[in-house]
């Protein structure tokens, strides 16, 4: 079976950390990850979905707020944010999946949700020195791991902030975790294994991304598509569902990226919201594997058994 994403195994020897949940290796990843996206500081954080709900609880905007996000999107994100107190409203943007968006604009920096997509320099490219970037490595991302998030930032206020409320509110200083509750915080630390995983894939990242790269271009070329994303893959098909069955038949797992929330009156109770391209893609857009180990035999398959069944 030709799976959509590939996901490494690893054996871990845990002898090796001095500390299971704060070993050293979790501070390397932190400088690492904030060196290759060009920030002066990385939170790291157990996923990316709490990584969400974190920003919007930060102490200095308690207040409950309404956030704008697109109708197509993971469940995981509307939930953090309704979770955190706060309201959503959907749009109709439909562009965004397997890139980055902009989730959130406060009064002097905005926050950007880039759990699809980590490019080496990107929070240089994307983001002013106060502004938040989000990046996950969930087990199918670009760099995936055992999940995990990590919350990316010039301004040491905020990150400091963060990484004292991901370890209950214990006071942070100099590198060193006192013992004392400051504030009520939260258990949203990043473990020792979550780290130690994450840093091993970090060793091939950009051969990946290259090998993912070719693979968009020859996409792109066969079925006349201009996309981007190194995550997600999607083309456009009458029945999406009908052709996921199909290709499964043929021992090709693919995707439906992602559910139109504005559809589900858990989110949309009053029927408020009306976004008609969402509603329309999310019965025809699918995703086609983005996987670094496909053959070429494997990918002249997959584009026979697409344009046979598209």
């Amino acid at each position: 079976m030709i799976q959509l994403f590939n996901v490494n195994n690893h054996i871990i020897d845990t002898s090796e950390f001095s500390n299971m949940l704060h070993d050293k290796v979790v501070i390397e990843y932190e400088k690492k990850i904030a060196n290759y996206v060009g920030a002066k500081y990385a939170c790291a954080i157990n996923s990316a979905t709490n990584a969400i709900f974190l920003i919007f609880k930060m102490e200095d905007y308690m207040n409950p707020r309404t956030v704008k996000i697109p109708s197509i999107i993971p469940p995981v994100v509307a939930n953090a944010i309704i979770t955190s107190g706060n309201k959503i409203e959907f749009n109709d943007d439909v562009e965004w999946v397997g890139d980055s968006y902009v989730m959130h604009k406060f009064r002097t920096y905005k926050v950007v949700d880039s759990a699809q997509k980590l490019e080496r320099n990107q929070f240089t490219k994307e983001c002013k020195p106060d502004d938040l970037m989000i990046f996950s490595h969930y087990p199918t991302k670009p760099l995936g791991g055992v999940d995990g998030g990590v919350i990316v930032t010039d301004d040491y206020k905020k990150y400091k902030w963060m990484k004292e409320a991901v370890l209950n509110g214990t006071t942070f200083a100099n590198n060193n975790w006192e013992r004392g509750i400051s504030f009520p915080g939260y258990k949203f630390y990043m473990s020792s294994i979550q780290a130690k995983i994450i840093m091993n894939n970090f060793e091939h990242y950009d051969k990946k991304i290259s090998v993912l790269s070719n693979l968009v271009d020859i996409y792109n070329r066969e079925l006349g598509y201009k996309n981007t994303s190194k995550h997600l893959y999607r083309i456009e098909v009458l029945d999406n569902e009908r052709f996921v069955q199909k290709m499964k038949e043929a021992g090709i797992i693919c995707g439906i990226h992602y559910p139109a929330l504005h559809l589900n009156p858990i989110y949309n109770e009053d029927n408020k919201f009306d976004c008609p391209k969402s509603k329309k893609l999310q019965k025809r857009t699918v995703s086609l594997p983005m996987n670094e180990r496909l053959s070429f035999n494997e990918l002249g398959y997959i584009l026979d058994k697409v344009k046979e069944n598209i």
